[in-house]
């Protein structure tokens, strides 16, 4: 099912190595062709475009773009109780794990009367996507919402797909996860047409937000770098994926069924084992197999492991391991191996990093206290998960003194001098030295 890649006995480059880890057919550049003109209909034709836009797409056109706050409120009085449950406890958790991550401000005196310091400020509003298609997510809206509000947002709001099968709005258990959280500002609008919502807003309806943040698909993804600039956004999340870093003391069904637990979301979705180990390789296949014919959405989830993006790759041992791992960049990098600490240790590309046979990924995806939008695609190289500072900026104050300038004016003149910039020199010297005449 799953391809195999043999790097054992091979000295690959991290430049060779990009090329042959497994990755999904998708390009985000093409799909700005395609959305493109979808935002700059909603720009021009607001919610009649919404309404269009939602019948062509999503196979209706709601009736109400903003839902109504009592629907978001008699939501919950549907939810499952078992679910409710598990989302108060993961609302707990993300919530604990998130407020601890605020970056606390910091000042620094460098000199007698010379004064640097930072604080971190909110953004003002912004806007969250939660995902339709194959799923229903209530645990993304914890993931946006809880980081928001652990950084101090205000004005926050929430954008879901309409559904057929419910009228229009977007899925009741969404809405119902937004209640928890008081979240009363929803609308029943996706894809492409969403973020030029939230991005340039709509008149009588929705005020253009700072930051867009949220997964979605290539077209929501080809979206968010449109109006990239306009507005702050957090990634241009890809299909979801999950690498495997194991030896021969690793069991082999866990792997097999977090393997499985990625490849469920997406026919695209990537799973990746990286063993130095053959027959635990061996032993991954044939558990996979089993899982993946009882599985219930068997069709895409086989589709998706034997895709491109899914893979074996055999390596020469721990280290080549490393390697890989770091060049493929997960988003979630499970680690099984007998020193799995140390190991965890040593990577450097990872959205995030599950330790030991007892912390699967979707432990993580709901409420292991992580955030679960991360970085797809091998972005984990150079940009984070989902996480406070996405909806806060660094804001640095300068104070001086007269003394605190004049000890350091002559040396700023002399960089401004050396730079051309005689008028940056002259605002100093207006300062420090006695006028002429």
């Amino acid at each position: 099912m799953l391809s195999l890649i043999d790097l054992r006995g091979m000295n690959l480059t991290t430049r060779e190595l990009l090329t042959v880890v497994p990755r999904a057919d998708v390009n985000v550049g093409d799909a700005l062709a395609t959305v493109e003109p979808i935002i700059r209909d909603v720009r021009e034709r607001g919610e009649v475009a919404l309404r269009e836009l939602g019948a062509k797409f999503d196979g209706v056109s709601p009736e109400y773009l903003r839902v109504p706050a009592a629907v978001i409120t008699d939501a919950l009085t549907t939810l499952d109780p078992a679910v409710l449950a598990g989302l108060d406890e993961a609302i707990a958790r993300v919530r604990a794990f998130h407020e601890a991550t605020v970056p606390p401000p910091v000042s620094v005196d460098l000199a007698p009367g010379a004064n640097v310091s930072q604080k971190w400020i909110p953004v003002g509003r912004v806007g969250l996507y939660v995902p339709g298609g194959l799923a229903v997510y209530p645990s993304s809206v914890v993931m946006n919402v809880v980081a928001a509000q652990a950084a101090g947002v205000e004005s926050i709001a929430v954008t879901s797909p309409p559904q057929r099968e419910f009228d229009g709005l977007p899925h009741p258990t969404i809405l119902a996860a937004c209640a928890l959280l008081g979240i009363t500002e929803v609308y029943a609008a996706g894809g492409a047409q969403a973020i030029a919502m939230l991005a340039y807003g709509v008149d009588d309806l929705c005020e253009p937000v700072d930051v867009i943040t949220g997964p979605g698909n290539v077209y929501v993804a080809a979206a968010k770098r449109a109006v990239r600039g306009v507005v702050g956004i957090d990634s241009e999340a890809g299909p979801t994926e999950i690498a495997v870093i194991a030896d021969s003391t690793a069991n082999a069904d866990f792997i097999a069924a977090d393997l499985l637990s990625q490849a469920e979301h997406d026919p695209m979705a990537g799973s990746v084992l990286i063993t130095d180990d053959a027959d635990l390789a061996k032993a991954v296949e044939a558990a996979l197999a089993t899982r993946a014919d009882a599985t219930k959405h068997f069709a895409r989830t086989k589709e998706a492991l034997s895709g491109r993006q899914s893979a074996v790759i055999l390596t020469s041992g721990i280290d080549q391991s490393v390697a890989v791992a770091d060049a493929y960049g997960a988003e979630h990098l499970e680690i099984h191996t007998a020193d799995a600490s140390v190991v965890a240790d040593r990577i450097r590309n990872a959205g995030a990093i599950f330790v030991g046979p007892h912390s699967p990924v979707p432990l993580g995806d709901y409420l292991a206290g992580s955030n679960h939008v991360l970085p797809t695609g091998g972005t984990a190289r150079f940009a984070s998960g989902l996480n406070t500072a996405s909806f806060l900026r660094a804001v640095s104050i300068i104070t001086y003194s007269a003394d605190a300038l004049v000890e350091v004016g002559d040396k700023v003149v002399a960089l401004a001098t050396a730079e051309d910039l005689p008028a940056h020199g002259e605002a100093i010297t207006a300062r420090t030295r006695p006028p002429q005449g």
